[in-house]
């Protein structure tokens, strides 16, 4: 496994109930349009194709949050979204996030859609996922 892959897992696993794993991240790594921006307490991992991307996930270590590093992720991961000819950025978030939610909406984003019970959590119970969208700056006509 590559060594960023596991540092990813390793921030990953830090900052999640349901981590993912090494292979996963080795895996997203390698695949066409799929970029990284990090740093010492977190990383936003995206995927590009043609005018549309998606953040993939968003991991900042919890020693380190309520800081902006969230903020400053995602406009880096918009910046070069943008740059890649994406026109509009997307994600998903569960419901219940507080605070991601708050991250996002100040950001920009607002609610595309609803998954139903897509996220499952530890005690059984299921939580919406909310799909968000931003249009990304200067690229819209």
């Amino acid at each position: 496994m590559s060594e960023v892959a596991d540092r990813l897992a390793a921030l990953h696993a830090e900052a999640f109930d349901a981590p993912w794993d090494a292979a996963a991240f080795g895996s997203l790594l390698g695949q066409a349009g799929v970029h990284l921006a990090e740093t010492p307490d977190g990383f936003i991992l995206m995927r590009t194709a043609a005018d549309e991307a998606e953040i993939l996930t968003l991991a900042v270590r919890p020693g380190a949050r309520r800081r902006g590093l969230g903020a400053e992720l995602v406009a880096r991961g918009a910046a070069e979204a943008a740059a890649r000819g994406a026109t509009r950025l997307f994600l998903e978030v569960a419901d219940d996030n507080d605070a991601a939610r708050a991250l996002y909406a100040g950001a920009g984003f607002e609610e595309a859609g609803r998954r139903p019970r897509y996220y499952a959590r530890a005690d059984g119970s299921r939580r919406d996922a909310l799909l968000l969208a931003l249009n990304l700056p200067g690229r819209l006509p």
